[in-house]
């Protein structure tokens, strides 16, 4: 401490100042002119005069705090964690609150043991580019209705909360579980309470008597808000509100309507679910702030609630702010509409420069916990035929550039059901962890494709195999396919079929991410001539088509589920 006051005195020269800078307060919505100085990582001063070891030129740019995303999963990106730091610190990321939902779903706590520590293992000048703080997942399986690779019940979540590794608990999607009571449910959020560790909410169109059970079990967060109306109550219930800035699902331009001057401090930015090629061209929270920004919210106001917010929201110490007594955790900027990143700092050392990280993303962390980790029965075309004994049947129909489906009816002759000729594909999740031989059968409505079937291996929340197609035989080839690569994604169309392989849990990839992007761009552009439409992202859509938390039908392994019901409904009424 005395070194530090030291430098602030200017008795002793610091290890950086960053000078020529217009420096922007969290705390009151100003710019200020001056030079930032910083001692071992910590800011010691704002003002002028300063010396350092090393000097930087701002060349009267904006300096913003490091940027943190509140809520996202990592794994979507498919990248491994090393490619992942090396394209979101370039974009300002300093710091991210991490669900590793996904992964712990598949190896289970050792998924996410995995991704501490090769998080870790990046490094520039001993500093972390981006500090990634893990959450335990809440919900392990997300419902009692899918079949993971692990679970985790409340006694579980007592002992692995404890442990260092996890900052937290996970996204509580199981929302019809708390308002109900369930034991072992409240049982894992008061673990989280009694170690003074924060809970993060997932709570669609929850409002009312309700919305208060919810937040009376202490739940701080909920990125699911579509309305203003719903963020407006949610934020007078005293929860913060994440504005989600995602490749599948966004919700910044409804919540850029509920804020004002007095609420601002309430919401929070994050991205929940970013693939490669959106981080790549689009960036990461850097384009949550530009989108807030051209959505109508004033940059002192969006400007928070990607820094400071999130660090009042989660009981950050130090972090969030350009001020004396913070982490020298800092991003350049180019101006408050367009946020261009020109240098990102972290903890005072220069991680990345001008859109190139300077720290080596190449090392890769591969423990045999994420390896090999698709297995399965053996399919053949006969697993996926439907027989109709002439009464209605069940369909998704997905609502276009959302998460969200709505029940439809079609009625088939009685027999084998063909959707060859007609605007239905059948839908298939196949079981992959524990070899059960459960097919889940269905059909979407509306998808487009024709002529074969796709497939992957990344599936909310349990991450079996979703197939889609019009023809059984490339259905069963597709799942030979993905089983063959250990996981990702495949096509088999006439005349051909491809597949990626995510050889890290069924869910990321090793490759670099250049070619990550190439090859899931040109898989997805099959899809697309296979006749998906543009409404719909081939493969990302069927991600969440087997996620039974988010409304209003889904298919797991184990058949399909109507959320209203929070339980099972036949595919054909009698």
């Amino acid at each position: 401490m005395k070194q530090l006051i030291d430098c602030a005195m200017k008795r002793t020269p610091c290890d950086l100042v960053i000078k020529n800078a217009r420096i922007f307060n969290v705390f009151t919505g100003e710019m200020e002119e001056g030079e930032v100085a910083v001692k071992n990582g910590t800011i010691v001063a704002v003002g002028k005069g300063y010396e350092g070891a090393t000097s930087y030129d701002g060349e009267g740019k904006i300096l913003l705090p490091g940027l943190i995303d509140s809520h996202i999963h990592v794994e979507s990106s498919m990248l491994s964690p090393e490619t992942w730091v090396g394209l979101c610190s370039p974009h300002g990321t300093t710091a991210v609150i991490a669900d590793p939902h996904e992964i712990v779903n598949v190896c289970g706590v050792e998924g996410a043991e995995y991704l501490k520590e090769a998080f870790l293992r990046v490094k520039k000048d001993g500093v972390c580019p981006v500090d990634v703080m893990l959450e335990l997942p809440s919900c392990i399986p997300a419902t009692p209705f899918e079949t993971s690779g692990a679970s985790i019940g409340g006694a579980e979540t007592e002992r692995e909360l404890a442990r260092d590794l996890f900052f937290g608990l996970g996204e509580m999607m199981n929302f019809p579980a708390v308002i109900g009571g369930e034991e072992d449910v409240l049982k894992k959020i008061e673990a989280a309470h009694m170690l003074r560790k924060p809970v993060d909410g997932h709570a669609p169109g929850l409002t009312g008597d309700a919305l208060n059970a919810y937040r009376t079990a202490g739940i701080l967060t909920d990125h699911e808000s579509l309305t203003p109306e719903e963020c407006r109550e949610k934020i007078a219930r005293g929860m913060f509100v994440q504005a989600r800035c995602g490749s599948s699902a966004e919700n910044l331009a409804d919540v850029a309507k509920a804020v004002d001057a007095f609420n601002f401090r309430r919401f929070v930015l994050c991205s929940d679910d970013k693939n490669a090629k959106d981080l790549s061209e689009r960036g990461h929270i850097d384009d949550a702030l530009r989108r807030l920004v051209r959505a109508g919210v004033p940059a002192k106001f969006a400007i928070p609630m990607a820094t400071v917010n999130i660090a009042d929201c989660y009981r950050l110490q130090g972090v969030g702010a350009v001020a004396p007594g913070y982490i020298a955790d800092m991003v350049l900027v180019d101006d408050v509409e367009d946020f261009h990143v020109r240098a990102t700092f972290k903890r005072g050392v220069l991680v990345s420069r001008e859109g190139r990280a300077l720290f080596d993303t190449k090392g890769r962390y591969l423990p045999a916990a994420v390896k090999s980790t698709v297995r399965i029965k053996p399919v053949t075309a006969e697993s996926f035929s439907v027989i109709s004994h002439g009464g209605r049947m069940r369909a998704l129909e997905i609502l276009p550039h959302t998460l969200f489906t709505r029940e439809t009816f079609f009625t088939p002759p009685a027999g084998k059901v063909e959707v060859k000729g007609t605007d239905l594909c059948k839908l298939a999740v196949v079981e992959r962890h524990r070899e059960t031989g459960n097919i889940g059968l269905g059909f979407v409505k509306g998808y487009g494709l024709r002529g074969g079937a796709i497939g992957i291996s990344v599936a909310h929340d349990s991450h079996n195999l979703v197939v889609l197609g019009d023809d059984d035989g490339a259905m069963s080839r597709v799942v030979a396919l993905l089983a063959g690569a250990g996981g990702g994604m495949a096509a088999v169309f006439e005349g051909g079929e491809e597949v990626f392989p995510l050889d890290i849990a069924g869910l990321m990839s090793s490759a670099p991410a250049e070619e990550v992007i190439a090859r899931t761009s040109a898989i997805q552009e099959r899809a697309r001539r296979m006749g998906v439409k543009e409404d719909y992202s081939p493969f990302m859509t069927l991600v969440f088509l087997s996620l039974p938390v988010i409304p209003e039908l889904k298919l797991t392994d184990r058949g399909l589920v109507e959320l209203a019901k929070f339980g099972f409904v036949p595919l054909e009424e009698k």
